[in-house]
């Protein structure tokens, strides 16, 4: 039996009088502001990618304030979408709104976790990824592999394919031999294209020995604990933020970087370091 509105605590219920004017305003705009009405699933599509790295880099920041602004922009959009799915339109064959949106998930969330909904035992994360995975497969899914997104970034998408397939079982059992395999195909990419010589190289060759290597790195980065992707984004803020300095500083200084050798930039990108940027 479904719970009344009355019945509900109070933090309840404000939650959902906020969800409800969110409805509402996403219900008024759509009627009657130009830019609103004129919005599709594909124009949005890449406004709401900017939202998610928006969100990402809130999220790499700490910065709570603006996880929060984030994720509002993130559920506006999601509730954009739910309106267009919502609306009757010439040749479209299928409807849902946010009710539909809302059930689905939670209807997958109940059948995806039976260790809490039935009578499934599992006492451990991994055994949870693992019949995940097998419950994934059982829904019609022909391979493990086939939730990956194609248009992930690479770097995201090793992760998720190592991570899919350790979910049935396919995986190193020690970080060592996983390092191991590191150090294997270093050697291989050295041994193959050593930047000692001169040699013209093979490049198709060469890509395919250093996106190996680049593979052994992601896997070993998860028997560790470190989210290469994350890892990957705080050297890049690292980097900027240090490049910008010694930009800064160098031009306080009357310098300018197009007639500084390397040593003289080293110095300022040295003291960044010091100074802790």
């Amino acid at each position: 039996m479904e719970k009344q509105f009355s019945d509900l605590p109070e933090s309840r219920q404000q939650q959902l009088m906020a969800f409800d004017r969110l409805l509402t305003i996403m219900d008024e705009l759509r009627e009657q502001c130009p830019w609103d009405r004129k919005q599709t699933m594909e124009s949005l599509r890449h406004l709401t990618i900017e939202e998610t790295y928006e969100l990402s880099d809130a999220i790499l920041e700490n910065d709570l304030p603006e996880i929060q602004k984030e994720l509002g922009d993130v559920l506006l959009h999601i509730v954009f979408y739910a309106k267009i799915g919502s609306e009757k339109a010439e040749g479209k064959s299928y409807n849902f709104d946010i009710k539909d949106v809302l059930h689905s998930i939670s209807d997958k969330l109940v059948a995806r976790h039976p260790h809490i909904y039935g009578d499934f035992v599992a006492d451990s994360e991994e055994a949870v990824k693992q019949n995940w995975e097998k419950l994934k497969l059982k829904e019609g899914n022909k391979s493990v592999l086939s939730g990956v997104p194609g248009s992930l970034p690479a770097l995201v998408k090793a992760m998720r394919i190592q991570e899919k397939a350790r979910g049935v079982g396919f995986d190193w059992d020690e970080k060592q031999q996983v390092w191991a395999k590191v150090e294997e195909e270093l050697h291989e990419f050295k041994q193959n294209f050593n930047i000692e010589t001169a040699d013209v190289i093979d490049q198709k060759e060469a890509e395919g020995e250093f996106g190996d290597l680049l593979f052994s790195l992601v896997n070993y980065s998860r028997f560790v604990d470190i989210n290469p992707e994350t890892a990957l984004e705080r050297t890049n803020k690292k980097f900027i933020s240090r490049f910008q300095y010694l930009e800064e500083a160098s031009k306080a200084d009357g310098k300018s970087l197009g007639d500084m050798t390397l040593e003289e930039m080293d110095i300022y990108w040295n003291r960044a370091k010091a100074l802790g940027v």
